[in-house]
């Protein structure tokens, strides 16, 4: 390899996909030797620092650069000195994306500052999908971009194709649509659209950001996905020929001790409350030590976590009925809760968005563990005591949750989250769905049902566990690296860098 060569890589900024984009990076720099400069700004790149020099299992990287891209949005609609999504309501999340766009010109600077320095550009640019503006940029260096996607290939090809062709404006006499790219017998309804798709038209600020954005991304020499081809070939095989360009599969792009069955992903989770405190001022409402001391309490399968991500809560009613739910269950849980839609995300939990009583009886049966803000998710799902995963069916969730074999209760709420949702209920059968988004109707009586049904030791829920494991398998030998017995994942990786400095080296020569 040419240890001297140089990627530069782009991020959107949100905590699920800049630490893909982290990872990825790590991915790359330890297996080439090139140097990698993660390009974005001052408070993201102060995350991504922290996250490293608390992560007790991470060597030193002394190849992996951080550049900062100046942001200064004076956007009436964000709130100040905002740099990432963390905290922005769904609203506003529009606004931030047309502001990003003022990122062009600082990367532009980026760019030819290391033309100059190092005589030619870098090998590439590799930037979130959102990002499509990146893929003219690369050009007008002399270099190519490669779009990195931070969710599986299923969920991809449904985020784009909906958002550039808004295939359920054409469906007027039926909820159910087609997506362009998808076989004719596979539907998508509209309730697994989120607000801003179901409303969109091509002139509101989300379609007017995402379809440009999108459509430049395509143009992209390849792209990237945080997947595993072993576990969605379906999802490949579509994206393949719905972009009609390389699309390298090198997921999933999670800690590998979470893939070694190994005790370090304690370490990882440590490093995760220390970086939770450090960076909200809020202590961390469990430690990885109290957790594996609670879960030590209960038998084989028998708990239920219970997180919607670090961005997402659900509706007061909603959070009453699936407490009412979950203790007519009987089912021992961890449930790490937020202030419901409508408060203040940043506030303190009060007892009065829950039944009367409700936590205080939980805790007298050691029945079920309510945490404020942050829990050790890794070390909740790699624990032989948890049975199940009720969540958003974010991407980094759903890897964590299949790599310790856990079946998933789906309650998708933005993004891809539906789409995702989809396949792990249609084609992996890991999964059921409770019900979508913040204004979906449940009923306690139905979350008794629904949990129960994945709990069962036998029937549907003992099914739905031995495909997890399945897939647990098949994430684990996609990430083997033995000289004559790789796995597909770090082919794929291989096969990418080759592609790349075959393609530079041939466009050289061309030149000369």
């Amino acid at each position: 390899m040419d240890y001297r060569e140089h990627i530069v890589m782009l991020p959107f900024m949100a905590h699920g996909h800049l630490i893909p984009f982290l990872a990825l990076a790590r991915q790359i720099q330890q297996r080439t030797g090139f140097i990698i400069t993660i390009a974005t700004t001052k408070l993201n790149i102060q995350y991504l620092c922290s996250s490293i020099s608390t992560d007790s299992n991470s060597q030193p990287l002394s190849k992996i650069r951080f550049a900062e891209l100046p942001f200064n949005t004076t956007d009436p609609d964000l709130p100040p000195n905002t740099e990432n999504t963390e905290f922005l309501s769904p609203s506003s999340i529009g606004n931030f994306l047309h502001a990003s766009l003022s990122l062009k010109d600082p990367l532009l600077q980026l760019l030819n500052g290391i033309v100059h320095q190092e005589g030619k550009p870098p090998l590439c640019v590799i930037s979130d999908e959102l990002f499509g503006w990146a893929t003219e940029l690369a050009k007008s260096v002399g270099t190519v971009n490669i779009a990195f996607t931070t969710t599986g290939a299923y969920g991809t090809l449904a985020y784009v194709s909906i958002w550039l062709n808004l295939p359920h404006r054409y469906s007027t006499d039926s909820e159910e649509f087609k997506v362009p790219g998808f076989p004719e017998s596979c539907r998508f309804h509209r309730s697994q659209l989120n607000p801003y798709v179901r409303d969109a038209d091509g002139t509101d600020i989300w379609s007017r950001y995402l379809q440009t954005q999108l459509s430049q991304s395509i143009e992209s020499f390849g792209w990237l996905c945080n997947s595993v081809e072993e576990i969605e070939p379906l999802g490949f095989d579509l994206l393949r020929k719905y972009l009609g360009v390389p699309v390298w599969s090198i997921g999933p792009l999670i800690p590998l001790a979470a893939l070694k069955n190994t005790s370090s992903s304690t370490s990882t989770s440590t490093s995760g409350f220390s970086f939770f405190k450090q960076h909200t001022g809020k202590k961390p409402g469990l430690t990885p030590e109290k957790c594996i001391e609670w879960l030590d309490l209960h038998g084989p399968d028998s708990v239920l976590y219970i997180s919607f991500g670090s961005q997402n809560t659900i509706g007061l009613s909603q959070m009453m009925e699936l407490a009412i739910g979950l203790e007519d269950s009987g089912v021992s849980f961890i449930w790490v809760i937020r202030p419901p839609i409508g408060f203040d995300l940043k506030s303190e939990f009060t007892a009065e968005w829950l039944p009367e009583g409700f936590e205080e009886r939980m805790k007298q049966s050691k029945r079920g563990l309510l945490v404020r803000n942050w829990a050790p998710q890794l070390d909740i799902l790699s624990h032989k005591s948890t049975g199940a995963f009720l969540s958003h069916c974010g991407w980094n969730s759903v890897l964590e949750s299949l790599s310790q074999g856990v079946p998933i209760l789906g309650w998708p709420m933005a993004t891809e989250q539906a789409y995702n949702s989809k396949m792990l209920v249609e084609e992996m059968g890991v999964s059921v769905e409770l019900t979508r988004g913040s204004q979906g109707v449940i009923v306690g009586k139905e979350v008794k049902r629904v949990i129960e049904l994945v709990l069962d030791k036998e029937g549907n829920g003992k099914d739905m566990r031995n495909k997890a494991v399945e897939v647990e398998k098949q994430l684990r030998e996609a990430v083997r690296d033995e000289t004559d017995d790789m796995g597909s994942s770090v082919k794929a990786m291989d096969d990418f860098v080759r592609s790349i400095l075959n393609f530079q080296e041939s466009r050289a020569s061309r030149d000369n």
